[in-house]
């Protein structure tokens, strides 16, 4: 099932991702954080259907989207020449990637628009998590780092909450870490069996993390992803 979403506002987040928020009149939505919904429309005569999910929380009629700009990129340049005012087509929000279980310690490892599940996922966690959540942020560059100062907010305000960025391709003056976010989990993180692990980014980050996971002892079923990365990467290998 279907149903049309206005854009209420567009804004700049990085040089080349947008944020959304859009409202859905009439409808208190209702969703897991970390789930996804799908934009659709017609292009060439074909229907696409992408999806994205929300960084927000649900419970009111408005939710917002991160939307990377890509040049071969259907849906993304479909969404960044939209206008304030513009009616969306969404689809059903539905994902397997949701907060497991509130009172265990969360690693949330994102690169790119990986965070924005995991956002949602970490927002919620600080309002009824009862242990500790670390979130991992790979980006290329600093100023490619969107949702910056939501992320430290988070931090600032959440005893429980702590943000660690990380830079494939530093500046000089950059003095967080450098790398891949699986690069920097031995250092991060000292108990491996109990907490859970949450996974987002491009396919060949996901499962390289996840392999690097097994390898450091964490069990199966406290490494949590979409799923579909693994297929992803052996078709493209």
């Amino acid at each position: 099932m279907t149903q049309i979403a206005t854009i209420i506002d567009m804004y700049q987040l990085a040089p080349q991702v947008k944020g959304f928020r859009l409202r859905a009149p009439d409808t208190e939505l209702e969703f897991d954080p970390g789930q996804h919904t799908t934009v659709r429309f017609e292009a060439d005569g074909k229907e696409v259907v992408r999806p994205y999910s929300p960084t927000t929380l649900p419970g009111t009629d408005e939710f917002a989207l991160a939307i990377k700009w890509y040049d071969d990129g259907l849906a993304s340049s479909y969404m960044h020449t939209r206008s304030p005012g513009d009616e969306i087509e969404i689809g059903e929000f539905e994902g397997g990637l949701s907060l497991e279980d509130p009172d265990r310690d969360i690693a949330l490892l994102a690169s790119g628009t990986g965070l924005t599940p995991l956002l949602a996922i970490l927002r919620q966690y600080a309002q009824v998590g009862s242990g500790d959540a670390h979130l991992i942020f790979g980006e290329r560059t600093a100023d490619s780092i969107f949702h910056r100062s939501t992320l430290e907010e988070l931090a600032a305000m959440h005893d429980n909450v702590e943000v660690t960025f990380t830079l494939s391709d530093p500046e000089w003056d950059w003095l967080d870490r450098t790398g891949y976010v699986q690069e920097h989990l031995k250092d991060l993180f000292e108990e491996f069996e109990e907490r859970d692990f949450y996974v987002c980014g491009v396919p060949g980050m996901v499962v390289e993390t996840k392999d690097e996971l097994r390898d450091l002892g964490v069990p199966e079923e406290r490494i949590h992803s979409e799923g579909w990365e693994d297929d992803a990467v052996t078709d493209e290998s």
